[in-house]
């Protein structure tokens, strides 16, 4: 899977491409990027829902795509009404079924260049079923 880049201008006026989860801010930049207070992040982090990488002394470091996340819990909370422990599991589920698209992504590519598809079976065993050749 690719990650997506983009090109951030730093304050010194360079700029540089970087990847979506690249972890570029500390957690005040990243609160207002976001529209929250520094201690909203903080609490989401203790509760799991964005967890941003840490630099060596524990700081933590937040990426565009966590930018994005923490976004779309603050819409979540504040327009659709879920609690946060729901936001929790519909963040977890969204990862499944993004990680479960991979996967089926990567099937069907094995697939286009194989003259047989891999079938999961019982047991944890994989079937090859064989294509017919016009």
């Amino acid at each position: 899977m690719d990650a997506r880049t983009r090109f951030v201008v730093a304050m010194s006026g360079a700029a540089r491409r970087v990847s979506d989860d690249e972890p570029l801010y500390v957690i005040s930049v990243a609160a207002e990027m976001a529209g929250m207070h520094p201690q909203t992040l903080r609490q989401y982090d203790r509760l799991g829902l964005v967890s941003p990488r840490r630099t060596g002394g524990g700081g933590r470091r937040y990426s565009l795509r966590d930018v994005e996340q923490l976004r779309e819990v603050q819409r979540l909370s504040q327009e659709e009404g879920v609690n946060l422990v729901g936001i929790k599991r519909i963040l977890e589920l969204e990862a499944e079924v993004e990680h479960l698209r991979a996967q089926l992504e990567a099937l069907l590519e094995r697939a286009r260049q194989s003259e047989y598809l891999p079938a999961p079976a019982f047991g944890g065993t994989t079937l090859a079923i064989y294509r017919s050749r016009p």
